[in-house]
């Protein structure tokens, strides 16, 4: 069994395009499903599976799940032609993974999004060598705050949940991380560190991957 891994989620935390989400998201929601949002109440639903938002603004049994697929991919597409031109990783990412990578430190990628978007990142950016597991929507039952996204992760890698250091951009996702007994690192690409004090397991708070503390994560 290695000695650690790095469990990293993806969008807000690989690349920086949460805003690009919360825009699809706004135009689906309010100009075609007429849920009358704010850009707030929008913002405070983007976690979890596309189901699971859905569900959440209009209840269980509104919308089929063919019809709650077709809408997920409507979203995604939307969200993948304002983004493509923005497409790069968080500054300092790559020299972050390839020195994981030469450390033989396990990755692993734990993302609520559908695989349709995993692939759209990883392939656009040619990333796939870095991570030995990933698991999208999927593969879990249950999303973020939900342990198992992370969990299943570590399982995959072989490596103990105590062992496992998750980077995250949201406080569901660190919350998802303590209830699988592992510790975070939060990257302030949307949320603020505020948004993040009720959870005991954050080791740091970075902008991105060239704060000299994260170095500390090799040793």
């Amino acid at each position: 069994m290695s000695n650690k891994a790095f469990l990293f989620d993806l969008n807000g935390t690989i690349i920086d395009d949460m805003e690009f989400h919360a825009k699809a998201w706004y135009d689906v929601l309010n100009n075609e499903l007429h849920a009358n949002l704010s850009w707030e109440d929008v913002k405070a639903q983007m976690y979890g599976k596309n189901d699971e938002l859905l569900i959440r603004i209009f209840g269980e049994g509104y919308f089929t799940k063919e019809r709650m697929r077709e809408l997920s991919v409507e979203k995604e597409k939307q969200y993948q032609k304002a983004f493509t031109p923005h497409l790069k990783l968080i500054k300092g990412l790559d020299i972050f993974l390839e020195k994981a990578y030469q450390q033989n430190i396990p990755m692993a990628i734990g993302t609520a999004a559908i695989l349709f978007n995993v692939d759209y990142i990883l392939d656009g950016l040619h990333l796939h060598k870095y991570f030995k597991s990933i698991i999208s929507a999927d593969d879990v039952a249950i999303s973020k705050p939900d342990p198992e996204t992370f969990v299943t992760c570590a399982d995959q890698l072989g490596v103990s949940y105590d062992r496992c250091i998750v980077f995250e951009d949201s406080p569901k996702g660190v919350e998802s991380a303590l209830r699988a007994g592992m510790q975070a690192v939060v990257i302030k690409t949307y949320h603020t560190i505020e948004e993040f004090s009720h959870l005991p397991n954050v080791l740091m708070a970075v902008d991105d991957y060239t704060d000299p503390a994260l170095q500390q994560l090799f040793h």
